[in-house]
């Protein structure tokens, strides 16, 4: 790997290896003429591992020659066998080890589940528990969550593995003495143990820091017992991509669901690129729909043939169904086909085209419609043209395959001015605007021309779009009727239905629903603050449940460097399935802001989506769908109504348990009906089963904390938008605190007394970090210095963002660019994917002046350059031999010629904004250590680990959680 150290001598070329890594095994000889090289400069060699100020973290990664859980098999395996050194994630070996003793009915049971054997993440489960009774057993090579062996003479195991301060921290310790596992119908009727996934015991301040790289672990398996499914396809079952659950396994009752203290929640994200052809899912073809006649539930794959294949018992309400003759003919083919290969029976996701009788009405074309701020502000800062220009480019990435999409243009100010688009064919050759002042009642000036197809006025829409810019530039009106131009649009297409696209840079300020500049900087960070996140004005809720009834959607592209109300104007995309966007401070004469907001625009005109939609979750019989996170409107119980359906959000519903279940698992659909823009009724359906116990240690074993982490985001957003941050601050803390003391309580058979350590299950032990970033997130962070539109969007983001993303913003990630392995930033030989830097902790004991760090949340990103940053660092990374050359602020790394790393650092930047199924360009903020103070404190607050001004530190914060459970 390439280092550029602080000067502490040695020079030349030397052979690289894992010198300077804690735990790292001595450097071999090079072989001759086939060894990589690694680059020291003159004077600048640093011995990281001799001359850096000792962490109380220890050292961030290590080799261990005992098989460790960072060098040997990733995630929490422990066992004698030799792990590979360096880097989380490696490939492990194979490790025999000695579990601790079980008594009879075998406490270490066979793991079985997804498992990912060898580098990179891995899964939770196969052949990880030893096998038997005395607990021995052999570990499986870089399985996930596995155990490959925690023995008595393994207590100082975590203070030998490169983590120095660690010492005598214990590694996850399995529950023992109960038996694990739900309930299946054994052969004789009794019901016998389904082996499920096992509680381990972990002490959160002892294994400090915590292991990033759980981040990444998938959930916990979804143990099923054999022959759930009707093909036992391993996709029988959704990715959790689409569909997750808090708990992979379901209590059996509503009472030890009380009793965990754990949310019962999905997590449900119907579609995972903004583009089909990105990730395309199984398709029924011949409208042949199979639905059970009392629940309504689609066949699927966990359903029961009966009555030689001629009846299906539907596997959510229990009720015999009749198979439709249809289903077993093929239509194309004009001859019987075999069922059981049926994609509706084998996939857990699938995608049905629905016959008529689905069709309210005929198929609707996608209708934009975009409202352009053109007063002053939006002409300053050069929104308007550059608006108009990304518009004008995107024409052809509209979804307009059967040349259906039709358009339409208002621009507002003081009035309202429509655009009266031409035919080719008409004596009108030119676009003309029709200026409309009465803003209290705003009225459509023509009954005609207004709202046009795409093809069919394509020369006339180009030359509107071109000539946008100049017919407003010398526009000096301040005003914005907001109000009246979006109560202009619904009446244009409410009809109908579409989107209606709104880019303003100023408040409304006139007409209807105008809003008043009610910040006042003296509550920012007090009880009252609560009052400037919830709307000024009624008709923003009202407006937006209007369009959704008239199947309108509107998304709000937010430009002011001034107070926009983004409280108010957040409500539009909130109950209409829209998103809202903001941009604080752009400038269209900053490149990179023109740069953002172009990529960004065109990515969300072309993403293909879906209209009229609606979406519905059922459940097995006594379970019901309690409440419904997202950007929606609830039509009813259980039905959110979507008038569009976007491809970047996500949405949590709420699970309750009216019954006892007495199965030994449930199941769970999600479908969402809907009109696919290229103008086919479709139903996108989304299964998935989970195993069921009565045992309290099987339900914590299973939980989700990626999972639980959302629900609890989206709990936290609704608290702090009815009462305020500190009740939404409080939400979190007491929620953790009450996990915390129902873990020591009910699931601890040893340090019950008061001096007990702070312990968690192995799956959960990333879940008190993830609540310390949501409390010191941007969204829900005190602090009197955090403008309320800055903190609405961020909560806007927070209640919408995929999970993938969310807990991303939530927990940034942080490389280390100066020393990162000579294999990172240049793509894999073998998968041809790019090679990132292993994620450091977030706190500044990973930071050392002589540095440089990469920062990303998925929103923004800051490059640190430490203050003492050697003259080469700099020449290879910015071209430059002196800090004071480096220019800081928003702005995009320059290209070094002939520069390794500088080639590298623009890879890595380049494939954090590469993605297929979100539109975010985040914007790159150089930032110096010895620079401008702002700047660096707002890099400093990604930093989740450390003390702030009014946040304790991960240690205290941890410690603090102990002390209250003890007490």
């Amino acid at each position: 790997m390439s280092q550029y150290g602080h000067p502490a001598g040695g020079e030349g070329y030397q052979a690289s290896g894992n010198e300077g890594v804690a735990g790292g095994p001595p450097q071999s000889a090079p072989p001759p003429g086939g060894h990589t090289k690694r680059r020291v400069y003159a004077k600048q060699q640093y011995d990281f591992n001799a001359g850096a100020a000792p962490s109380p973290y220890g050292s961030e990664i290590g080799g261990s020659s005992n098989g460790d859980i960072y060098g040997g098999a990733q995630g929490y395996g422990v066992g004698p066998g030799a792990g590979a050194p360096g880097i989380p994630g490696a490939p492990g070996v194979a490790g025999a080890g000695v579990g601790a003793p079980g008594g009879p009915g075998a406490v270490f049971t066979p793991g079985v589940g997804v498992t990912s054997p060898g580098a990179g993440v891995g899964g939770y489960g196969a052949g990880a528990y030893g096998a038997g009774t005395d607990g021995t057993g052999a570990g499986a090579a870089g399985s996930g969550y596995g155990i490959g062996a925690v023995a008595d003479g393994l207590a100082n195991q975590f203070g030998q593995l490169g983590l120095g301060g660690a010492s005598g921290a214990r590694g996850p310790q399995p529950v023992v003495g109960q038996p694990q596992g739900g309930q299946q119908p054994g052969a004789n009727g009794q019901q016998q143990r389904l082996p499920l996934n096992q509680l381990y015991n972990i002490d959160l301040i002892q294994s400090l820091p915590p292991p990033i790289t759980d981040l990444a672990l998938p959930p916990p398996p979804l143990i099923l017992p054999a022959g759930a499914a009707v093909n036992n396809n391993p996709e029988a079952n959704a990715s959790p991509d689409f569909i997750r659950s808090t708990l992979n396994v379901i209590p059996t009752n509503s009472s030890l669901l009380k009793k965990s203290k754990l949310p019962f929640a999905l997590v449900v994200r119907p579609y995972t690129s903004l583009l089909d052809a990105s990730a395309p899912v199984p398709i029924v073809s011949d409208t042949v729909i199979c639905r059970c006649r009392r629940c309504r539930c689609y066949i699927n794959p966990f359903v029961t043939f009966m009555d030689q294949s001629h009846r299906w018992k539907c596997n959510m309400c229990g009720l015999t169904n009749e198979v439709p003759t249809q289903f077993d003919w093929d239509p194309i083919k004009n001859e019987r086909q075999d069922r059981y290969a049926r994609n509706e029976i084998n996939y857990g996701v699938v995608e049905f085209v629905a016959p008529p009788e689905y069709l309210v009405r005929p198929p609707q074309p996608p209708i934009y419609v975009f409202v352009l701020d053109v007063s002053v502000n939006a002409i300053a800062n050069g929104l308007l043209a550059t608006a108009a220009r990304t518009i004008l480019e995107s024409l052809d990435r509209l979804p307009n395959s059967d040349g259906r999409t039709r358009v339409a243009f208002i621009a507002v100010d003081a009035a309202l001015h429509y655009f009266s688009i031409p035919l080719p064919s008409s004596q009108q050759k030119e676009p003309s605007i029709m200026v409309v002042s009465d803003l209290e009642n705003p009225f459509l000036p023509l009954p005609s021309g207004l709202l046009v197809n795409l093809n069919e006025c394509r020369p006339a829409i180009e030359q509107l779009l071109g000539t946008l810019g100049e017919t407003f530039a010398g526009n000096v009106s301040s005003s914005n009727a907001l109000g009246s131009a979006l109560k202009a649009a619904n009446q244009l297409i409410g009809n109908v239905g579409g989107k209606i696209i709104c880019l303003t840079a100023s408040i409304p300020n006139v007409g209807i629903a105008k809003l008043e500049i009610r910040e006042d900087r003296k509550v920012l960070g007090t009880a009252k603050e609560g009052a400037l996140l919830q709307t000024a004005n009624a008709f923003y809720k009202s407006f937006a449940v209007e369009c959704n009834r008239s199947q309108v959607t509107v998304d709000m592209f937010l430009f002011s460097s001034q107070y926009q109300d983004v409280a108010s104007l957040s409500n539009l995309p909130r109950y209409t399935g829209g998103q809202t966007y903001f941009y604080p401070g752009w400038s269209a004469n900053r490149a990179e802001d023109a740069v953002k907001f172009a990529h960004e625009f065109g990515e969300h005109l072309s993403q293909e989506f879906a209209m009229e939609a609606v979406l519905r979750v059922r459940a097995s019989t006594g379970l019901r769908m309690n409440a419904f996170y997202g950007n929606f409107f609830n039509r009813s119980s259980d039905l959110c109504s979507f008038p569009t359906f976007p491809r970047d959000q996500s949405y949590v519903i709420e699970v309750a348990i009216d019954e006892t279940i007495n199965k030994p698992y449930v199941c769970f659909q999600a479908a969402v009906l809907h009109t696919t823009c290229h103008g086919e009724r479709r139903i996108r359906v989304l299964n998935v089963a989970i195993p069921t116990s009565n045992l309290l240690q099987d339900i914590y074993a299973s939980a989700d904390q990626l999972a639980i982490t959302a629900y609890y985001t989206h709990k936290a957003v609704e608290k702090a938008l009815t009462s305020g941050i500190q009740d939404a601050q409080d939400l979190l803390t007491n929620k953790l605190t009450e996990m915390l003391q129902t873990y020591k309580k009910d699931l601890m058979t040893t340090n019950v007394g008061a001096s007990a350590p702070l312990q968690f299950c192995a799956n959960l032990r990333m879940l008190p970090l993830l609540f310390n970033g949501l409390l010191k997130h941007v969204g829900l962070r005190k602090s009197a210095q955090i403008p309320s539109d800055l903190r609405s969007a961020a909560l806007a983001l927070l209640s919408t963002l995929p999970l993938k993303y969310l807990i991303k913003y939530i927990h940034a990630d942080f490389y280390s660019l100066h020393d990162m392995p000579d294999e990172a930033g240049v793509p894999n030989e073998e998968t041809g994917e790019l090679v990132f830097p292993p994620k450091l902790n977030l706190t500044g004991e990973r930071i050392v002046s002589h540095g440089l760090y990469l920062i990303d949340d998925g929103q923004v990103q800051f490059l640190w350059v430490g203050r003492d940053a050697v003259p080469q660092l700099l020449l290879d990374a910015f071209g430059v031999d002196s800090s004071a050359q480096v220019k800081p602020g928003k702005r995009e790394l320059p290209e070094v010629e002939g520069s390794l790393l500088n080639a590298k650092i623009r890879s890595i930047i380049a494939k954090t904004r590469e993605k297929n199924d979100s539109i975010t360009w985040p914007s790159l903020f150089i930032m110096k250590e010895d620079g401008d103070p702002s700047l660096r404190l707002w890099a400093t607050t990604f930093l989740i680990e450390d003390r702030s001004d009014q946040s304790p530190s991960y240690f205290q914060f941890l410690s603090g959680l102990r002390d209250k459970i003890n007490s």
